[in-house]
């Protein structure tokens, strides 16, 4: 990966922290075994010794450990992203050309619902749904993959309001990176309560939010893949999970209606469904996300030695090969401190071509953590709700 921060600066990914950190850990542990003899009394003093040179060692490996993780996968970029201070500066959206809709036939599935959450944010705790919304606890199951997993629905005050009883709302799938909870998405990022502040604004319109963990076949990261022999991922997110939740609340069946959004591993998969179904998402926001295939232990062997699928799963060689997808997508991140996003991300925006569109919003440093994800979230929303559209006198 690449680093943000130069070998010679004392910032938080630099190489000399780590290296003083590593020698620390090993001056503090050679210390601890060769005094632990002179710490070996039963009085007062020889005791708070032991028990300091323990709590001393393991402090510092933990630090020299955390360092080496931070460094491996940028969650923070700097002091300032660790402790949340400084200026974090503003965000820069940029558009860098889109599409007319078709509309799906409406489906009988039905989604299980388990319960109830709190809609937080907007100063709208615990108040009636007509004014907050309501977030129903869900069971999405897949007919036609097989698959099923919980997630949660939020649904706009409006949905509640006497007003709106004949209207259908646009939808919009939420992804949360691998392997986090979906959960994460109501108390970490907190979509619903995001989504109302800028409903309450006037800059977002009235939207259903789906919103999932990017594999409905845990604990495998099934990147969102249809393997052969395996998890039909894909097909699940692009088919079942629009079929299940038009069935079961009044969003449009229209394509465009549709969008998807997610961060990290949710970030790819938006992007990947979105290039792949054009028909079912025709608009996207990727927060943070990847242009290829993770391959690792928790994905096992996705492509089962296709190379052609293994292409397929690459999103800058879909652009080089495959015509250009007829979608608007919103690429959001940071200028630094987020590994290779920058660099691939000023690759693939080079590459796309009409009629695909791109808009692209940065933050200027960010690591790659719910800190910079949260600050990304209002405009991403913002833009996929100026893309979401509803046919005229849909009822």
């Amino acid at each position: 990966m690449e680093r943000t921060e130069a070998a010679g600066t004392m910032g938080l990914t630099s190489h000399k922290v780590l290296a003083v950190a590593v020698m620390l850990a090993v001056l503090v542990m050679t210390a601890t075994v060769w005094l632990w003899p002179r710490l070996s009394g039963r009085n007062w003093r020889a005791v708070l010794g032991r028990v300091g040179a323990l709590l001393g060692t393991q402090l510092v490996v933990i630090c020299a450990l955390g360092l080496f993780a931070n460094n491996y996968f940028t969650f923070y970029s700097s002091w300032d992203d660790l402790l949340g201070t400084g200026d974090q500066g503003s965000i820069d959206v940029r558009t860098k050309a889109v599409a007319a809709g078709t509309e799906r036939k409406a489906p009988a599935a039905v989604v299980q619902e388990l319960g109830k959450e709190a809609v937080q944010g907007g100063g709208a705790l615990g108040r009636d749904p007509k004014q907050a919304g309501e977030i129903r606890v869900v069971r999405i199951g897949g007919p036609s993959s097989g698959l099923s997993t919980d997630g949660y629905v939020y649904l706009p005050p409006q949905y509640f309001q006497p007003e709106y009883a004949a209207r259908k709302f646009p939808a919009a799938i939420v992804m949360t990176g691998f392997p986090g909870d979906a959960k994460n998405l109501l108390t970490r990022l907190n979509y619903p309560g995001a989504s109302l502040q800028l409903m309450q604004a006037g800059k977002m319109q009235p939207t259903v939010l789906v919103l999932m963990r990017p594999s409905p076949a845990m604990p495998a990261d099934t990147e969102c893949e249809d393997i052969p022999g395996g998890a039909q991922s894909d097909a699940y997110f692009s088919r079942d999970v629009p079929k299940e939740i038009e069935g079961s609340y009044r969003v449009s069946a229209d394509a465009h209606a549709w969008g998807i959004v997610g961060n990290s591993t949710g970030g790819y998969c938006a992007l990947k469904l979105a290039m792949r179904h054009p028909d079912v998402f025709p608009s996207a926001v990727s927060i943070s996300g990847y242009y290829k295939a993770a391959e690792d232990a928790t994905t096992g062997d996705l492509f089962k030695g296709s190379q052609q699928r293994r292409d397929e799963a690459d999103l800058m060689w879909r652009l080089k090969n495959q015509p250009a997808p007829k979608i608007a997508a919103m690429l959001a991140g940071s200028d630094e401190g987020d590994g290779n996003y920058k660099h691939d991300t000023d690759q693939f925006e080079a590459a796309v071509q009409a009629p695909m569109a791109v808009t692209t919003a940065e933050v200027p440093t960010g690591g790659h953590n719910f800190q910079t994800w949260t600050r990304l979230l209002p405009p991403a929303l913002e833009w996929l709700s100026g893309h979401l559209t509803v046919p005229a006198g849909a009822s």
